[in-house]
């Protein structure tokens, strides 16, 4: 994939980057929410920057850059994690990669039972790299949702890359009624954390990367732009 990038001047340059442009880019969905929401801020929208911010090492959190529908490539197939943005932030000293989902009504995907219907050894490999990455232990439970599981690893990946000191994985919420909460709420307690909305949870390190997570609820306006 090309590591050359354009910047963006308006939200909708980013529905050029969608697997489905068409389908996806919809006024009320999430991909259209998200790049009307983050190209309008200076930086992180402000819910955001605030949730983050509560964690003492993020307190004067900067971005440096974002970079919508992000690919990150994993072994075991072709298919690589899809980042609805991905950024490169710094913290004081430290460099801090953010996997961004956003959501409105749309599920967090297939559950790993329903992933596991065709087995094959692509998905074992990819699978274990994951739990290996995330520091599961297998069998992991049939309703967690995959794409939960390959986005956080995705943040991770990007951290040893650019050699940033924190991974976050940040559900970018646009549903007022928080739906799809309960697949992550169950998602972190697998890391034996609780998880509340416009929370900031950390849950220690993997490798030298210090892993959190944060479920933002967006501004409701952007649903309607």
């Amino acid at each position: 994939m090309s590591k050359i990038y354009i910047p963006t001047t308006s939200p909708d340059q980013w529905k050029q980057l969608l697997a489905d442009p068409e389908k996806h880019w919809q006024k009320g969905y999430s991909a259209r929410t998200l790049a009307k929401c983050w190209q309008s801020a200076e930086g992180f929208p402000e819910e955001i920057r605030a949730t983050l911010s509560t964690f003492s090492c993020f307190d004067k959190i900067e971005m440096l850059l974002a970079l919508p529908e992000h690919k990150v490539s994993l072994p075991g197939g072709s298919s690589p994690s899809q980042n609805d943005i991905w950024v490169l932030a710094r913290a004081g000293d430290d460099l801090v990669s953010i996997a961004v989902e956003g959501k409105v009504s749309e599920s967090f995907g297939p559950t790993i039972k329903k992933w596991r219907t065709d087995s094959s050894p692509g998905k074992d490999e990819r699978l274990k790299y994951l739990c290996d990455k995330l520091g599961l232990e297998q069998p992991l439970p049939d309703k967690l949702r995959y794409q939960l599981l390959h986005r956080t690893a995705s943040a991770i990946i990007e951290a040893e890359r650019f050699n940033a000191s924190h991974a976050v994985m940040l559900v970018h919420s646009f549903s007022q009624s928080d739906e799809c909460f309960q697949d992550y709420k169950d998602f972190v307690a697998l890391f034996g954390k609780k998880a509340s909305v416009d929370q900031f949870v950390s849950v220690g390190t993997r490798g030298n990367v210090s892993l959190h997570f944060a479920w933002v609820r967006g501004e409701v306006s952007f649903l309607e732009q």
